[in-house]
């Protein structure tokens, strides 16, 4: 039996479904005790359910966004939005947006598994990934950033505005009476301010703007949530690495490859369907040989020069540091609200997820002797 909650949104999603007319959902015979609302686990922003029509086969299946209450300090959904746009309308990545609301939107679902992390350690796999984001990587950033090439600086990372955007609202979720003292003077977002800046003057004399850091249109989240695989490839169509689809844009943007792909391989540590989530396995990450097998697809066809192989995998090891302070940030202010409701037992720890990511942070800076 279907609940009056359950059939009360079925009834404004069919009606949002009927006005966007989405290819469909417009036929008479759907009706709102036939739709199916189904939560997925795994998005750690936003709320995500399939919404189908089981009895009526020819009806697509959608996806359905809910943003997170803590997204709006962390994404512009306005420029989100225009990225999906470009990026399914002119290259065919990503899914297709058929209407937004305030708080979420409809997109397009794709007949897909979603990549676990055995999948994205598996050789072949991380092959298709790399080729993948080396597509990614070619878009237009102008197109996509509304920017002409020559406005746009080597210092233009998104990396590097998100983490000066995110300290102020990060440092009042700190002073919260709920942050645990232990974890405030842990996660020392002061004497992380003074450790940022002297990594960043310090990357300035190793980033290769021209080669492995040079500036690309970066996903910057493909973890393997957001990594799917088709069920069902046309054969003969296309090449393998074209059933690997990659979703949820939410922060992509302007920044090195070297970022782009250091992220990645730090989501090799990560299992976000574990006993403890919010924990990194850094015996995990990716050894020498993986990551030259990601590489090898990620240059191209013909096989990579040794000596450009090791210029990428030092860009990667420069910029990995970064990718643990951006999320560290993150994670502060994706906590504010578990910490303004006293909330005891949240669905994923923030507070340990910064301190885990911010330790890793000052442990690389150490390991590059930035920090002594």
């Amino acid at each position: 039996m279907v609940d009056s909650q359950s059939m009360s949104l079925c009834t404004e999603l069919l009606k949002c479904c009927r006005t966007l007319q989405v290819p469909h959902w417009s036929d008479i015979k759907i009706t709102p005790g036939k739709i199916t609302v189904h939560k997925v686990s795994g998005s750690l922003t936003n709320a995500v359910f399939f919404v189908s029509c089981p009895a009526l086969h020819y009806v697509p299946t959608l996806l359905l966004r809910i943003y997170g209450p803590s997204s709006g300090s962390l994404i512009s959904r306005s420029k989100e939005l225009n990225t999906l746009h470009i990026l399914s309308s002119r290259y065919g990545i990503g899914p297709r947006v058929y209407g937004t609301f305030d708080n979420g939107r409809i997109e397009e679902y794709f007949e897909s598994t979603t990549l676990t992390p055995a999948d994205i350690r598996d050789a072949a796999i991380s092959r298709w990934i790399g080729t993948r984001m080396a597509e990614l990587h070619s878009v237009d950033m102008s197109v996509v950033e509304m920017t002409a090439a020559e406005e746009q600086g080597d210092d233009d990372a998104s990396v590097k505005r998100n983490v000066s955007a995110w300290l102020e609202p990060a440092q009042a979720v700190l002073a919260l009476p709920a942050m645990p003292s232990a974890a405030r003077d842990e996660l020392d977002l002061e004497g992380f301010r003074d450790d940022w800046d002297k990594y960043m003057r310090w990357l300035s004399t190793v980033d290769d703007v021209k080669n492995g850091s040079r500036r690309v249109f970066a996903h910057n989240d493909t973890q393997y949530g957001n990594l799917l695989r088709l069920k069902q490839v046309k054969a003969g169509v296309g090449e393998e690495h074209q059933q690997i689809v990659v979703v949820d844009f939410e922060y992509s943007g302007p920044n090195p490859a070297a970022y782009d792909i250091a992220n990645h391989f730090h989501e090799w540590t990560a299992n976000y369907h574990s006993s403890t989530p919010h924990l990194l396995d850094f015996s995990a990450y990716p050894t020498l040989q993986e990551r030259r097998n990601f590489y090898t697809a990620y240059l191209g066809p013909n096989p990579p020069h040794q000596a450009r192989m090791n210029s990428l995998d030092d860009q990667v090891r420069y910029w990995s540091p970064a990718s643990h302070a951006m999320w560290a940030i993150w994670g502060i202010v994706q906590a504010r609200e578990d910490l303004a409701g006293n909330t005891q037992q949240p669905e994923f720890d923030y507070v340990a997820y910064a301190t885990c990511r911010m330790a890793a942070f000052r442990r690389e800076l150490r390991s590059l002797s930035v920090l002594q």
